[in-house]
């Protein structure tokens, strides 16, 4: 099985002196199981696998495997994949050397700037944030007042 894979250094602009990163272009069609093996051989910090996203206003799905489990986020391999895909050119339809992406990421979307200045290269993304549940201590009266309408219009 050959691979379109490629080995990055992030947060540097000298070969073999940053965090080094593993990226799988072309990951589409292999399972969990084989992932967490190809992750397991590169035996770098994390090896993203990139696939078509789900959404097709999105840039590329990533998965992130550390050499023994999956990560729902990271942020090395986020800024360091993004920029893989943007110098690669697949970083989708129509993107520019400088490019905002949206990477589907298993804790959700993430949306990455690129820029590319004299071979070099800078991303950030903004920092997804996991659903969650907030209390509300606010009676049917208080909404209803808000929304002009009578307590009575609120529910089923």
């Amino acid at each position: 099985m050959k691979r379109n894979y490629a080995v990055y250094d992030v947060f540097t602009d000298r070969a073999l002196t940053g965090n080094p990163l593993a990226v799988v272009f072309d990951s589409e069609g292999l399972d969990t199981a084989q992932m967490q093996k190809i992750a397991g051989e590169f035996n770098l910090s994390e090896t993203v696998f990139v696939s078509p996203p789900a959404n097709a206003m999105h840039s590329a799905a990533l998965r992130i495997f550390t050499p023994r489990a999956e990560l729902p986020f990271a942020g090395h391999p986020t800024v360091g994949c993004a920029i893989a895909l943007v110098e690669s050119g697949l970083a989708g339809p129509g993107e520019q050397a400088d490019a905002i992406l949206v990477l589907e990421e298993q804790v959700g979307p993430v949306r990455c700037g690129v820029k590319m200045k004299g071979g070099a290269a800078y991303a950030e993304f903004d920092l997804p944030r996991v659903p969650e549940q907030i209390r509300n201590d606010v009676g049917k009266e208080t909404i209803a007042a808000a929304l002009g309408i009578g307590a009575h219009e609120i529910g089923f």
